[in-house]
């Protein structure tokens, strides 16, 4: 049993996340965190030579849909990014938001510890996902098509237009 899952996980495969802002917070209404949080990524892709397949930033949670070169690393690229988008987050609200900031009791945490990952192995089920992470801010009433929405890949798919980090067609 346990070989099967060591080949598995071997396997090169696209990741596609979840994460969630610690008590579902709107931490991602403006727009300089999801700056950050971009920035952080960049650095994060850099690190791992990681490709990057697609995101949405909701103003509560993230998904994302990453190609990593070692497959094993998805757990550190997740927490390296967290932490790393943590620390500035938390610095941007305490510099330029301080009623929220200790509104928030401080920012303890960002993140919720955990994060949800899928693994897609087709191109049907990458375009099945991709449409549902773009329709999301769709969904919720903040855009009414998925490349009006400047915080996602929808505009690459789309438009083939920057989204402030590089998109891969990894199939």
């Amino acid at each position: 049993m346990s070989d099967k899952r060591q080949q598995f996980h071997d396997q090169h495969y696209i990741h596609f996340v979840t994460f969630s802002c610690d008590q579902r917070r709107d931490l991602f209404e403006e727009d300089q965190p999801k700056r950050i949080l971009l920035g952080q990524l960049n650095s994060q892709l850099s690190r791992l030579s990681a490709k990057w397949v697609g995101f949405v930033i909701m103003p509560d949670h993230v998904h994302a849909m990453l190609w990593l070169e070692e497959t094993k690393n998805l757990s550190s690229f997740m927490q390296h990014w967290k932490r790393l988008s943590s620390h500035a987050i938390r610095n941007w609200y305490r510099i330029h938001r301080p009623v929220y900031f200790q509104k928030a009791q401080e920012l303890k945490r960002i993140w919720i510890p955990k994060y949800y990952e899928f693994s897609i192995f087709s191109e049907s089920k990458l375009i099945e996902k991709l449409e549902y992470m773009h329709l999301n801010p769709v969904r919720t009433g903040l855009v009414s098509k998925p490349s009006e929405w400047r915080w996602s890949s929808a505009r690459w798919y789309e438009f083939n237009k920057s989204v402030g980090v590089p998109i891969h067609r990894v199939f």
